[in-house]
């Protein structure tokens, strides 16, 4: 019955995960799409240099949602590791969403608008999310280990004002 429990709250813990990150993945699809058009519409840029730039825009976006909220529990000790390697990925990310679009656009030549979009926000950024998804939580925000949490959570409440303590 715990092992049941216990992979019951595994699933439930990854559900939120997946539904934050999803969540921030939505808001960073909205600025990735804007700013990919606003590119290549509004200031006329190649496309595909469209799609870096909205990349990286969406990329700093994706960052402080996952770090702030998705992800906030998660160690927080090695903030520049953390960075490095969520840029590192991210990085990664990039190239196979705008590998892509270039591939759809310059190899198969599908110049379109639509196909555009369809090639850089929906199949490319597709398979970038599944890869960012696996890669960030395994890699960058990594869970802080069962006994220096407690050890946290105790200094904490030790250093806590009284009104905190007296809800013990």
């Amino acid at each position: 019955m715990t092992q049941r429990r216990t992979v019951r709250s595994r699933l439930e813990r990854l559900a939120r995960e997946i539904a934050k990150f999803g969540a921030v993945g939505a808001i960073g699809f909205v600025v990735n799409l804007a700013v990919f058009n606003l590119c290549i519409h509004g200031l006329h840029l190649a496309v595909v240099r469209s799609g870096v730039i909205a990349t990286v825009v969406a990329i700093g976006a994706n960052y402080v949602g996952n770090r702030y909220w998705t992800y906030r529990d998660c160690d927080r000790s090695r903030r520049s590791r953390e960075l490095t390697l969520f840029l590192l990925f991210s990085g990664v990310g990039l190239v196979i969403e705008n590998g892509i679009l270039a591939l759809s656009h310059y190899g198969f030549g599908l110049t379109s608008p639509l196909a555009d979009n369809v090639a850089k926000n929906v199949v490319g950024l597709g398979l970038g999310t599944v890869f960012r998804f696996w890669s960030y939580r395994t890699w960058v925000f990594r869970a802080i280990p069962a006994r220096e949490a407690v050890e946290t959570a105790e200094s904490f409440l030790a250093e806590a004002p009284e009104h905190v303590g007296a809800r013990r």
